[in-house]
């Protein structure tokens, strides 16, 4: 991972994660140095990228939400063509795999939601890679301190924090970052 990237996360802990243009348009008075773009389409996923990157921030595309997009390797080849993004974010070890060849930054998105999925952390992350992973729900704070140690990834967690305390523990529990959809995070 660039130097680059890793000291952002570390400056700027909380992720502004944007869903819509409103969202948009907070992130950019924001201190988060990295913004998670959960929306767009084929259409306007450049416009909401430069926009982004005009603010001076890291922009990171959610590729499976951005409408007329599938989950092949050339969904990854029209975000490196078409736009300024400097990284995606997925639930797809292949589309990691791509993106690391086009020398983006890449963050693998995994929903922990049972014994099951816990358990296939480990082999998701050794067959792509990723830069970094991202935990969802982030309230689960010894699961996530499980995971932590479990991987020499480093590690984000996203969704459902509402309060000051919850970053509190999730840094405590070892993650790097918190993203949230959230706007009171973001100004926390």
């Amino acid at each position: 991972m660039k130097k680059e990237f890793l000291e952002a996360l570390e400056d700027s802990p909380i992720i502004a994660a944007i869903k819509d243009d409103e969202g948009l348009k907070k992130c950019k008075e924001s201190d988060s140095k990295v913004i998670f773009i959960l929306y767009g389409d084929l259409c306007n996923i450049s416009d909401i990228v430069s926009e982004v990157k005009s603010s001076g921030k890291i922009a990171m595309v959610h590729i499976d939400l951005i409408n007329g997009l599938n989950s092949k390797e050339i969904a990854v080849d029209f975000i490196k063509k078409y736009t300024e993004a400097d990284g995606i974010i997925t639930t797809k070890p292949a589309l990691i795999n791509r993106a690391k060849e086009l020398g983006l930054y890449t963050i693998l998105r995994l929903f922990v939601i049972d014994s099951m999925a816990y358990e296939n952390i480990e082999r998701q992350i050794k067959s792509s890679h990723p830069d970094l992973i991202e935990i969802l729900p982030a309230l689960m704070p010894k699961v996530v301190k499980r995971i932590c140690k479990l991987s020499s990834t480093p590690v984000i967690a996203g969704g459902l924090v509402s309060e000051k305390e919850d970053i509190m523990e999730l840094l405590d529990a070892g993650v790097i970052s918190i993203s949230s959809t959230n706007r009171n995070i973001w100004f926390m």
